[in-house]
């Protein structure tokens, strides 16, 4: 099943940006030795390919972000 990169991302405040990044960048550097999100987010800027596994990233940031939010209701 295809799934949307996009689904739970919209606009962000840099803070809040800044907090889905420390939701992802232990796992990332666990699955890409070598490198570091920062390393990502550089070559996004002009990298199509990895611009997609950022974005890809920052999904997976966001349902976590989601989730944890669910919990604290819960």
């Amino acid at each position: 099943m295809p799934t949307n990169s996009y689904y739970g991302l919209r606009s962000v405040s840099e803070e809040e940006r800044a907090y889905l990044e420390t939701l992802i960048r232990e796992d990332f550097e666990r699955c890409h030795p070598g490198e570091t999100l920062e390393d990502l987010k550089r070559r996004a800027s002009f990298s199509r390919e990895d611009k997609g596994l950022l974005r890809d990233w920052m999904a997976i940031a966001a349902r976590r972000a989601a989730a944890d939010q669910l919990k604290r209701r819960g």
